[in-house]
């Protein structure tokens, strides 16, 4: 019986991780979907993710829900301000180019933050969420607003891509961009909305994983 307590433990505590894995991977294969991009800074994205939410909850007093959204927001208006000033002027230009721009990036974002934070350890505000008890199981209540949270979005961007007028312009994007355009598809507008979702997914991700 132990055993299979166990078992159920650690299934639940992979679902957890993996699901927030699955955001931070959603948002990473978004971006490259359609630019073919390998966003070296989407890791960085998810750094800024977690200093927006403790910005929030230990300066300015927001409550988690709150912390998070003006996590998600600040993340996605700065996932477009990279497209748009490191990327979208290399749209054309060698593909190696834009490779070299996202690592410049990366390092920029990187030094930025330790410039303005400095490289000792800011601890969250312990989240007083109870565990669940069911059955000998024990799990906590971040992992269930993690898991719930997390497949509410994976089913939402999903109906999103799919139902969508710009949804289906990411997908026609994707395909191809020379033909989304002659249908009167603004690709440009496309990509930075793709930036700003893939943001937003990175910066939920990096909060999760403080």
């Amino acid at each position: 019986m132990d055993g299979i307590l166990n078992f159920l433990q650690q299934l639940i505590n992979g679902l957890h991780i993996g699901s927030i894995y699955a955001l931070i991977a959603l948002g990473y294969t978004m971006v490259y979907g359609i630019v073919k991009l390998i966003n070296f800074a989407h890791g960085d994205i998810m750094m800024m993710g977690a200093y927006f939410a403790f910005i929030g909850l230990t300066m300015i007093g927001m409550p988690l829900w709150l912390a998070i959204i003006f996590s998600m927001i600040l993340c996605a208006i700065a996932g477009v301000i990279i497209e748009k000033i490191a990327y979208k002027p290399l749209r054309s230009a060698p593909r190696i180019w834009a490779l070299i721009s996202a690592i410049g990036v990366s390092f920029f974002l990187e030094n930025l933050f330790l410039l303005i934070f400095k490289p000792d350890p800011k601890p969250f505000p312990p989240m007083n969420i109870k565990p669940i008890r069911i059955a000998g199981l024990q799990i906590s209540g971040i992992t269930i607003i993690t898991l719930l949270l997390s497949f509410a979005i994976m089913i939402g961007l999903d109906i999103f891509i799919k139902s969508t007028r710009t949804g289906k312009a990411m997908r026609a994007a994707s395909e191809d961009q020379g033909a989304a355009s002659l249908m009167g598809i603004s690709v440009n507008k496309t990509i930075s909305i793709t930036f700003a979702i893939g943001s937003a997914l990175g910066a939920l991700g990096g909060f999760y994983l403080q």
